[in-house]
């Protein structure tokens, strides 16, 4: 019984190990590429089930994801104005054509990735040396991304892998010429400053100038105003006395002398001197307002 047992286990290994020689399955995320003696015979690109021959026969499974290759470190490129700039960028790429992509780099990532980063920096050298430091910046840069992408995908095709997307991550100018161009930018945003100051204080001094003019003209105005209605006041007034006057001459008289002694005497430090027989004194010796 027990030597039963263990040959039914050695036929399951053998079962096993035979299958795992004859069968093999593709992933929905690759591809394989079957060989027999060292030769393709065939590609598989769809997923599933497959049998292949025993001992003569093998398979190598790439990659149908899309694949990203970064640059390590920024490349250096000169624009037309002879100015070097850092470029760092990266590239979305997959392979399309397993068996061209073997044939042509052996299925080695790193191969297919340095033929790749050799097309792309080639382009971008004829691209940034036509073009100045602004446009590679800002102004024609997804114009050159997609040129870049163009040619790459040319020369990719050759090796059987597609080039999706090259994306421009930064472009930096070098360390020495930031510096100096920092320095430019200041020194001018200095000279635009000190400009608009300068503008701003003669602009501020027509304001005072103008607000003073305005002031004196206000003053003048109301002075004159102020004069005005004084004389009015004043034309009002001596018609009022003078009508009090001719209603009654003597006690219109007598008013003005209460008002000059009230005036003369409002203050106990005050001296007159004046004749005892002065006309100022006249309603003081009479009691009634008549002479003795």
């Amino acid at each position: 019984m027990k030597a039963i047992s263990t040959t039914l286990i050695g036929l399951l290994v053998a079962l096993v190990v035979l299958g795992s020689s004859v069968v093999y399955i593709v992933d929905e995320r690759e591809q394989a590429v079957v060989f027999q003696l060292g030769e393709v015979v065939d590609v598989k690109t769809s997923p599933g089930l497959y049998f292949k021959i025993p001992i003569v026969q093998n398979v190598r499974f790439f990659e149908s994801r899309i694949l990203t290759m970064d640059t390590d470190e920024p490349e250096r490129f000169i624009t037309s104005e002879k100015k070097n700039v850092l470029v760092d960028l990266f590239v979305k790429w997959r392979i399309v054509d397993v068996r061209q992509y073997y044939v042509s780099v052996n299925g080695d990532e790193a191969l297919a990735q340095t033929r790749l980063s050799q097309t792309i920096n080639s382009s971008m050298r004829d691209e940034f040396g036509n073009r100045t430091v602004h446009d590679v910046v800002s102004g024609e840069r997804d114009v050159i991304m997609e040129i870049m992408r163009q040619k790459a995908n040319v020369d990719a095709r050759k090796i059987g892998v597609e080039v999706i997307d090259v994306r421009l991550k930064r472009v930096d100018l070098p360390r020495e010429v930031s510096d100096s161009v920092y320095q430019r930018m200041e020194a001018e945003r200095t000279r635009v400053a000190n400009e608009l100051r300068s503008t701003g204080a003669a602009e501020s001094e027509k304001i005072r100038a103008d607000a003073d003019r305005q002031r004196e003209v206000i003053l003048a105005e109301a002075y004159r105003e102020a004069q005005k209605i004084m004389g009015d006041g004043d034309s009002q007034a001596a018609g009022i006395y003078a009508a009090a006057f001719q209603k009654d001459a003597k006690f219109y008289d007598f008013y003005r002398s209460l008002e000059a002694y009230k005036q003369s005497f409002k203050d106990k430090g005050d001296l007159l001197v004046l004749e005892p027989s002065s006309e100022f004194f006249k309603f003081l010796k009479q009691s009634s307002g008549k002479d003795k």
